[in-house]
């Protein structure tokens, strides 16, 4: 089992519902075991256009899933709550899952990077992250 970090957000609708919604789908995937999760927290929308606020949170998982397989799960249960495709960068969203972490792996393809590009920039992605881990080490950082 490899030992992931992932962001969990969401700015539209029922937002700590959302949250709740996409941890029990994580927690019901055969391949993931949701070990713990941070405090939530309500942050600004950082970027794209006027939006409400985001409750964010970060998990920490164990998953036999490979980044890409894990990534392919995520975006299947983004989609079951409501998420759809969108040209609009960083515009509002009723859930949003990112891996920001994946062991120390460090991958750039054209549909996944790991370690996650910004989170060195996202308060609403640090805080939680050292809540849960304050041992992690940025793999490239």
């Amino acid at each position: 089992m490899s030992r992931v970090f992932l962001g969990v957000g969401s700015n539209e609708g029922e937002r700590l519902e959302r949250i709740s919604s996409a941890i029990r789908a994580l927690a019901a995937t055969p391949q993931i075991r949701v070990v713990q999760m941070a405090m939530i927290i309500e942050t600004e929308a950082v970027g794209g256009p006027p939006q409400p606020a985001y409750l964010n949170t970060v998990l920490e998982m164990d998953t036999s899933l490979e980044p890409m397989e894990l990534l392919n799960a995520l975006q299947r249960i983004e989609q079951r709550l409501g998420r759809l495709p969108s040209t609009q960068r960083w515009g509002p969203r009723p859930i949003d899952l990112d891996l920001l972490l994946y062991e120390d792996r460090v991958m750039q393809l054209p549909t996944l990077c790991v370690p996650h590009p910004r989170m060195q920039e996202r308060r609403f992605v640090l805080e939680p992250l050292t809540q849960l881990a304050p041992d992690v080490v940025h793999p490239v950082l």
